[in-house]
Formats: C-alpha cells, sequence, structure tokens
C-alpha cells in the first residue's frame, strides 16, 4: 500500500460529486473500496454506509465515522432571462464563491458546468466596487436565455451543485482540491480497514451523510450501533499562514495528525473524552507517530453527533490538518493523512476489554439508610 495508491484515492473521493443529501456518487466509491476489508455491508435509510469488521468480541464495539457530504448549493429560483439563483448548502464563506465554476447535477443524472457570476465592479455604485458581495447577490450562468432552456437542460429548483475544481498535487506531497473536508477522512478510514489486520473489538467503519448541516447521519448510525466508544475523522484549521498569530494557527499542515482536545463554540462545546484523548497520545508517543493536540474555538465534527446519543458514548476525533478549509482549495500534507491512518489502525488494533471497562458507566453502592 503506497503513498501513490492513498493519492490515488484521495483523488477519487475528491473529485466525486456529493454535496449534503446527494452523496450517491460518493457513497458508491466507498462500498466498493470498503466492501473487499469488511465482513458485513449495509447501507441505511438515510444513506450511512456501515462496514462492520468482528473482531474476537462481538460485545465491545468501535464505531469510526468520517462524513462523505461536501458544501455544495441548490438552486432555489430561476428567473426569466436562465440564471439561476442559489442556497447554500453548509458554510461557505462568499469571498470563496465569486468567479467560480461548478458542476450542476440535472434531473436525469447529467451533468453541465456553469460560472457563478456577479455584478461587473464597473456598474456598481461608487464605493462598492471592492466590498465582497452576499450570496443573496450571486448567481450561475450556464449560458441558457430563458427559464425554458434551463429546465430543457434538466435543471430545476431542488438541483444541486459543487464547484468544479480538479485535484492537484503540490511540492513534497502537499495536496490540494475540494471536499478534503472531509473526503480524507473517508480515505484515512479506508486506508486504516486495509492496514487492520486483528483486533479485540468489533470495529464499525461508517461513512456518514449530512455532517455539513447538522451532523445528521452520525447521530442516526450511533443509535443504531451504540457502539462503547467512537472515534471520528475529519479535517481540522491549519491557519499557519502569513498573517496569522502563532496561538491561533490551531494545527500546522505536516506536523502530523491531530487528536482532539475541544472544539466547537457559542453554546456548543465538544470536550474530548479525556480517556481517549489519553489512549490515542500513549499509541502515537509508542510508535513515534508525530502528533498535535487540537482545540478549535468554531466547528465541530460528527463526534459531537455521536457522543451525546442514548446515555452517552465517549468519543474523540483524529484530525488532519487542512488549510482553506471550506474553498476550492483545500490543501493538506499526504503525509499527516497516512500517520492519522496508521495511528487510528493500531488504536483500533489495541483496544480491548481493559479500554472498554474504563469507559463503561460504573455503579457505586453506598449504604441504604
Amino acid at each position: 500500500m503506497s503513498s501513490q495508491e492513498f493519492i490515488d484515492l484521495l483523488r477519487r473521493l475528491s473529485e466525486a460529486f456529493g454535496p449534503s443529501g446527494f452523496e450517491d456518487e460518493v457513497r458508491d466509491l466507498v462500498i466498493k473500496e470498503l466492501e473487499p476489508y469488511v465482513d458485513d455491508l449495509m447501507v441505511d435509510k438515510w444513506g450511512n454506509v456501515i462496514g462492520v469488521r468482528y473482531g474476537s468480541r462481538r460485545d465491545l464495539k468501535a464505531m469510526v465515522a468520517a462524513h462523505i457530504d461536501e458544501i455544495g448549493l441548490l438552486i432555489d429560483n430561476i428567473d426569466k432571462n436562465g440564471f439561476l439563483r442559489f442556497r447554500a448548502i453548509g458554510g461557505w464563506n462568499e469571498v470563496t464563491l465569486v468567479g467560480q465554476r461548478v458542476i450542476i447535477k440535472t434531473v436525469d443524472g447529467k451533468k453541465i458546468k456553469g460560472v457563478i457570476g456577479s455584478r461587473p465592479p464597473h456598474v456598481t455604485p461608487p464605493g462598492k466596487e471592492r466590498e465582497a458581495p452576499e450570496l443573496k447577490d450571486l448567481f450561475i450562468d450556464i449560458g441558457a436565455s430563458s427559464d425554458d432552456e434551463v429546465r430543457k437542460l434538466g435543471v430545476r429548483v431542488g438541483s444541486v451543485a459543487v464547484l468544479d475544481r480538479d485535484f492537484e498535487v503540490l511540492n513534497g506531497g502537499i495536496v490540494t482540491g475540494k471536499a478534503f473536508d472531509d473526503r480524507v477522512g473517508v480515505a484515512v478510514m479506508l486506508w486504516a480497514a486495509r492496514q487492520l489486520r486483528g483486533s479485540e473489538v468489533t470495529v464499525y467503519f461508517v461513512a456518514t451523510v449530512q455532517e455539513e448541516v447538522g451532523l445528521r447521519g452520525a447521530q442516526i448510525a450511533a443509535d443504531r450501533v451504540y457502539p462503547d466508544f467512537a472515534i471520528a475523522l475529519d479535517t481540522t484549521i491549519a491557519a499557519d499562514v502569513p498573517g496569522v498569530n502563532e496561538r491561533e494557527f490551531v494545527t500546522r499542515v505536516g506536523k502530523g495528525p491531530a487528536i482532539k482536545v475541544m472544539d466547537g463554540g457559542r453554546g456548543n462545546v465538544f470536550i474530548a473524552h479525556p480517556a481517549l484523548t489519553n489512549f490515542l497520545v500513549s499509541v502515537a508517543e509508542d510508535l513515534k507517530i508525530p502528533y498535535q493536540l487540537e482545540v478549535l474555538i468554531g466547528g465541530t465534527t460528527d463526534a459531537l453527533g455521536i457522543a451525546f446519543r442514548r446515555d452517552g458514548i465517549p468519543a474523540t476525533t483524529i484530525s488532519i490538518p487542512t488549510r482553506y478549509v471550506h474553498s476550492p482549495v483545500e490543501l493538506l500534507s499526504i503525509n499527516d493523512a497516512l500517520n492519522a491512518s496508521r495511528l487510528l489502525a493500531e488504536a483500533l488494533a489495541r483496544a480491548d476489554e481493559k479500554l472498554v471497562q474504563s469507559l463503561r458507566e460504573k455503579m457505586i453502592k453506598v449504604k441504604s439508610t
């Protein structure tokens, strides 16, 4: 299993079409890649892919989650001149959308291309030329001259689009492309499934849907699997770029995968289960895998969606440091991703009854009065 094979896998995942709620193309790819390495495989009612690798103990369950959806655009209006207005699926910064090419999936499953346009600066009121447009002021131009022509092309209200961007390898194992959030997490999970030779715990590899719009798939899957513990895989902010104070970097590209300590904000804080954090740190240090400890203010992962289901599920996240998240030019290190996969596979291989018992609730008897 070479790094080039991993790059090829990430390329296929990155370039696949799969905004939240419309993940079919990515799901088919995941099923094909995961099937040889699990004992059972299913797709639930909402489209989560759940692959089960049985360990020597079926009563000890670990869940690994990585989301297959990407942020996208949903057409909500077609004007009489053939321009498409849209709403965001997930969190976009409007600055990254201006002047981008897009791919729209038609009613019959074909793909057509368009561009995101906005009012030209030459006819913008003085003083407003350099202001970032709001989402409501942007539109998609597919070269149609009327709403009838748009509909004949198979585009309607409810059609979805993603940015049109190819995967590229830059210098020294650095890659860039769209949808690394979270196709790189999916690639890490698939790679770990290949590497895992045996385990005491039974592992549920779950490719989740609709993470970008509320961690929906992870919640559904967690209720079904109800694991003893869970590890989510996702990107995290690497703000190690000019103009950012070092304290605000969160993580650095090329310095190893990140082990979650805390994320979220505004009343939606997630604190990773300390015992799982310590377990992952001990595995990384034992194997001399480079790692970073992650405290991210703003943004969260499937771990939050899993942790507070039923009566609580101990959960944490292994993150891949990524620059320019939620843009068409996300950037990361292949070595960070490979090390994340190695850390995950080894953690699953070492997880045992002792670890699970330390995570399970404990009954404390007190004297009756």
